[in-house]
C-alpha cells in the first residue's frame, strides 16, 4: 500500500543583468526576490505531498498491522488479548457485528433461546431483545444501512428488523441452502449455508449475484459458520475449529488462516467446562478493532492479529480444514 516519494531537483540560474541598462539593474534584486519566491513553492508543495505521504503510510501500516496484513509466507496468523468484555454466558452466539457507539448487534441460537439483541461492549448487559418463536434456530446477522437481516437454521427463512426497536419489517425466503452466516460490504450481503460455498447476496432484491467454493491450496474449505467483512476480507469461523480463514470476496480463496485456540483452552482451564465452539467475530473499521467470541462464553475479546514470526509447527490443514458436515 506504500508509494516511494518521489524528490525533485530544484537547478538554480543566477539573474542575467545587463550593464548597459541601468533600469533594468535597478530592477534586478525586485526581480530577483520575486523568482526566488516562486522557485520556491515547488519546494513547500512537495515538503507538503512528502508529509501527506508519510501520514498516509503511518495510516496504513497501522491498520495492516492490526489486521495482520503485513506479509506472511506461511499464511497463518496468532493473535495477542487487547482487552477482554463481559459476555452473556447463555448466549449461544451466532451472529456478531459491531455498530458504532461501543455497541454490538447479536444473534443467538437454539430453539427457545434465540434473539436478535443490543448489548453494549464495556458491560455485556443486553440493552434491548427481541425474542424469536421457538420455532426458529436464529443464525448469522448483518446490518445493511438502519436494516438488520437474519437467517435461520434448517429453514429458508429470514428476517429484516429495524435496528432502533427490533420491529419485524420483513421476512424473506433465504437463498441459499441454510441460513448460518450473513455479513456485508456495504454493498452486497454475503452469505454462507454451513457448506464451502461463499454467496453474493443482492440486500434489494435478496437473490444471489454470484458464488464461489471456498478453496485452500486447491482443496475445499467445508463448514463455513458465522461471517464478517473486514477491510476487504470475509473472515469466517469455520465451525468446530478454533479458525478463522480469510477469504477473498472476489474469488473464494483462502488467502490465511488465524489460529487462536488459547482462548478457549483459557476458559475450560478457569471452570468454564460447558462452552461451546469459538462463535462470532466484529469488526470496528473506525477503530480498526476486532472482536470475537464463542457460543457460551463469558467473555469477548478484543484482539490484535498477528504474522506468524516463527514457522507453524501444526498442520493447518487438519486443523481448521474438517469434513462436511450434513444435517
Amino acid at each position: 500500500m506504500t508509494t516511494p516519494s518521489q524528490r525533485r531537483k530544484n537547478n538554480k540560474r543566477s539573474a542575467n543583468s545587463n550593464p548597459n541598462n541601468s533600469q533594468k539593474n535597478q530592477m534586478a534584486p525586485y526581480a530577483s526576490s520575486f523568482y526566488s519566491k516562486f522557485r520556491m513553492s515547488p519546494f513547500l508543495i512537495s515538503a507538503v505531498l512528502f508529509m501527506s505521504v508519510l501520514i498516509l503510510l503511518s495510516i496504513s501500516l497501522n491498520m495492516r498491522s492490526a489486521l495482520g496484513s503485513n506479509p506472511n509466507v506461511s499464511g497463518i496468523y496468532s493473535i495477542d488479548v487487547v482487552n477482554q468484555y463481559p459476555h452473556d454466558p447463555s448466549a449461544f452466539t451466532q451472529g456478531l457485528l459491531y455498530a458504532g457507539n461501543d455497541t454490538l448487534f447479536e444473534s443467538t441460537g437454539l430453539n427457545g433461546h434465540s434473539s436478535v439483541r443490543r448489548v453494549a461492549l464495556a458491560t455485556g448487559k443486553v440493552e434491548a431483545i427481541h425474542s424469536m418463536h421457538r420455532s426458529y434456530f436464529g443464525e448469522g446477522l448483518t446490518l445493511f444501512g438502519e436494516r438488520l437481516f437474519q437467517v435461520a437454521w434448517l429453514t429458508k427463512t429470514g428476517f429484516i428488523y429495524d435496528r432502533n426497536n427490533f420491529s419485524n419489517i420483513k421476512t424473506f425466503t433465504n437463498p441459499m441452502q441454510d441460513g448460518w452466516g450473513l455479513t456485508t460490504d456495504g454493498k452486497i450481503l454475503f452469505g454462507s449455508d454451513g457448506t464451502s460455498t461463499l454467496y453474493q447476496i443482492d440486500p434489494h432484491t435478496l437473490k444471489v449475484v454470484e458464488k464461489h467454493t471456498v478453496k485452500y491450496k486447491g482443496n475445499e474449505v467445508h463448514n463455513l459458520n458465522e461471517l464478517e467483512y473486514v477491510n476487504g476480507e470475509v473472515w469466517a469461523n469455520v465451525w468446530q475449529t478454533d479458525c478463522i480463514a480469510r477469504i477473498s470476496g472476489k474469488d473464494g480463496v483462502v488467502l490465511g488462516w488465524i489460529y487462536l485456540p488459547q482462548l478457549r483452552e483459557s476458559l475450560v482451564v478457569t471452570g468454564h467446562e460447558n462452552i461451546d465452539v469459538l462463535n462470532g467475530i466484529a469488526w470496528d473499521p473506525k477503530q480498526n478493532r476486532i472482536f470475537v467470541t464463542g457460543k457460551l462464553w463469558p467473555k469477548l475479546y478484543e484482539i490484535k492479529v498477528n504474522a506468524m514470526k516463527k514457522p507453524f509447527s501444526g498442520d493447518i490443514e487438519s486443523l481448521c480444514m474438517l469434513p462436511p458436515t450434513h444435517f
